[in-house]
């Protein structure tokens, strides 16, 4: 623009020098300050030209930067939605680890019961063959073991027998048949809430609201497993849902304080990785807390 103007007062300065003086003088000094005017428009042009050069190749650059921005915001994005996914895979198999665990605790409680009425009814025998022996009149062997719970609860005589109610309930939850399932548990904890079992019954009707999304239910029953059968091989688990259940319902301190009190009982087991795994997803610590004696599994 500069040079632009410059150029302007030169052939307004030739015009007035050419009025001024000689005519030859002033042809003489118009044709130098022609040559002048058009070196510096030769100038401007090549300056011009420059310019034009250097704003397409600043205006390629800029376009080349957003480019690999938008490649880079896409490959983060695709990478986060990559670590959800491994997150939630994880996530995922550690849940169904944990339910292949909890069949094969209910399979060794089941095999334990039924070796325990197998043992009854060797001692029995036992007993009953050292009575006639002895030739004890009116001492005969006991037609075989009570059933489980029978003795606290007289009901239990008109209730289907135990390992078969108990199987089939366990068989309907392991289907998808929760209503049916939670119907059969119940009928269980019913006639036979003293039973080895018992505790698992709960557990799993606990987990059949947990999984309907009936959380503040789920809470409770939960909460019944621990309060009601804190021996039992269900216990960590339904701490760990308890916890679950909690942070469903929005109550986020509360199920910190479940999550970690778990991980202080039973810091070995398996629920206390998934409990840390869920506290690191929820960005608290799990350093160390204060242990309470776990209950014998």
């Amino acid at each position: 623009m500069r040079l632009r103007n410059n150029v302007a007062w030169l052939a307004l300065a030739a015009l007035l020098l050419a009025a001024a003086r000689p005519a030859a003088a002033a042809n003489k000094d118009i044709i130098q300050l022609q040559t002048q005017v058009q070196a510096l428009q030769d100038q401007v042009a090549r300056m011009q030209q420059s310019i034009d050069m250097n704003m397409g190749a600043l205006k390629n650059l800029v376009e080349q930067s957003a480019d690999s921005v938008n490649k880079m915001s896409t490959a983060v994005n695709d990478l986060q939605q990559k670590m959800q996914g491994q997150a939630s895979d994880t996530t995922g198999r550690m849940e169904t680890i944990s339910g292949q665990i909890q069949s094969l605790h209910d399979t060794v409680d089941e095999l334990k019961s039924r070796l325990a009425k197998v043992s009854k009814q060797l001692d029995d025998m036992q007993q009953g063959g050292q009575n006639l022996a002895a030739g004890q009149p009116g001492m005969t062997a006991p037609a075989g073991p009570p059933t489980p719970g029978a003795d606290s609860n007289p009901a239990a005589s008109q209730a289907p027998p135990a390992d078969a109610l108990y199987k089939q309930a366990l068989t309907d939850y392991n289907s998808g048949k929760y209503d049916l399932s939670s119907q059969e548990f119940a009928e269980y904890i019913k006639y036979y809430s003293n039973s080895d079992l018992a505790g698992n019954a709960q557990f799993y009707l606990a987990d059949i609201e947990y999984r309907q999304g009936n959380f503040e239910a789920a809470a409770r029953d939960y909460d019944k497993v621990l309060e009601q059968y804190p021996g039992g091989n269900k216990a960590a688990a339904a701490q760990l849902k308890k916890g679950y259940s909690l942070l469903e319902l929005g109550q986020r301190e509360a199920g910190i304080r479940e999550l970690k009190s778990l991980i202080g009982r039973y810091p070995r087991s398996i629920e206390a990785s998934q409990a840390r795994d869920r506290l690191h997803r929820l960005g608290v610590s799990t350093g160390t807390t204060a242990r309470q004696p776990a209950p014998p599994r």
